[in-house]
């Protein structure tokens, strides 16, 4: 299944519950941030609690993957369906007959493959820095796991932090477009409603044109990489620096949001593909965290690749490692790409 799927009644009829599961996800989250701010201590919320399938749980995340597990067994009690998510990886489950549920062997029961990243962009949001996101990526049904392609219906809803007053939440369907929503909390009345287009404007300045350096250890070859990139902007667009502007956010989710509604013109996280050019290891993203925020930001006109202009595609899994490059629309990755991809080949490959 692609791109150019038709999405069946199967989305529509899912979207409702997941936008509700959002708003769990939402309130559990701030409520644990609430009590960890009241208290003095952020702690509360941003102490690691074991490790997960794909990542560090925090003290703010177990409490949300608790809400998604009873969420997904109460699913389970009438339809079939897969969950995944960082803390636990794929689950199956399905009715038992008596009103409980049970474990399934595998994808093959004829409900959808859900991926979820609960909170994208915890080390933000347990510091009460700045909003996190949660990343649905619904497949159909299917027989085994679903990969990028596969993802029918893409949802990336903000958690703000303690502060925030309305959260914002972006969907899509496969090949159709990408609805903005804004809404108040907590009644979640609508402030805005859009659908999101992404035009034309393919400037080299006056905009943010991040690439992404979690890694401490990564982050002299990827400034490396950035004045590389930059200096080649000046010279053969003529980019005013000075207006070309950096925004190092902990949230791949955040930064596909940020693509879509045209706040960044661009974001590259190419971790991976620079660890394997210098022949060393790194965190990545994962498949989780951003397969449904693509779908978004494609739905929106961004332009979403690989790194060096490839095809993006993977499973959804925990382990996958994901390296992409967004665009704001096509035609900034008309004019951009070139200028990137000289950058990133003239990072020296470990020999």
């Amino acid at each position: 299944m692609g791109a150019d799927i038709e999405p069946s009644g199967c989305e529509r009829r899912w979207a409702p519950r997941l936008v509700d599961l959002c708003g769990h996800i939402r309130r559990e989250a701030r409520a644990a941030m609430a009590a960890a701010v009241e208290a003095g201590d952020l702690d509360l919320a941003a102490r690691a609690v074991r490790q997960g399938a794909g990542d560090v749980t925090y003290a703010v995340d177990a409490r949300v993957e608790a809400a998604v597990e009873r969420w997904s067994e109460e699913q389970a009690r009438t339809e079939c369906l897969s969950v995944l998510t960082e803390d636990t990886g794929w689950r199956h489950l399905g009715p038992d007959g008596d009103s409980g549920v049970r474990a399934l062997p595998g994808f093959d029961h004829g409900g959808p493959r859900i991926a979820l990243d609960p909170i994208d962009g915890t080390r933000n949001l347990m510091c009460d820095l700045r909003s996190a996101w949660t990343v649905v990526s619904f497949a159909p049904p299917g027989s085994a796991a679903p990969r990028l392609c596969d993802v029918s219906l893409g949802m990336v809803s903000e958690i703000p932090d303690t502060r925030g007053a309305r959260y914002r939440r972006l969907t899509a369907l496969a090949g159709g477009a990408c609805e903005f929503e804004e809404r108040e909390l907590p009644n979640d009345a609508l402030v805005r409603a859009r659908v999101l287009a992404a035009g034309s404007d393919a400037r080299v300045d006056h905009g943010y044109f991040p690439i992404f350096r979690y890694a401490p250890d990564q982050r002299p070859a990827l400034a490396r990489i950035e004045a590389e990139f930059t200096e080649r902007l000046r010279m053969h667009e003529g980019a005013n620096l000075r207006h070309v502007f950096d925004d190092q956010y902990i949230s791949n989710a955040g930064q596909l949001f940020l693509l879509a509604i045209g706040t960044y013109r661009m974001i590259a996280d190419v971790r991976g593909w620079l660890a394997a050019r210098l022949g060393t290891s790194t965190v990545t993203s994962h498949p989780y965290d951003v397969a449904g925020a693509i779908l978004c930001a494609r739905a929106a006109g961004c332009v979403v690749e690989g790194p060096l202009g490839t095809e993006l595609d993977f499973e959804l899994d925990v382990v996958t490692p994901v390296n992409f490059v967004g665009f704001a629309n096509a035609a900034s990755a008309t004019r951009i790409r070139p200028h990137l991809e000289a950058a990133l080949h003239a990072t020296p490959a470990a020999t």
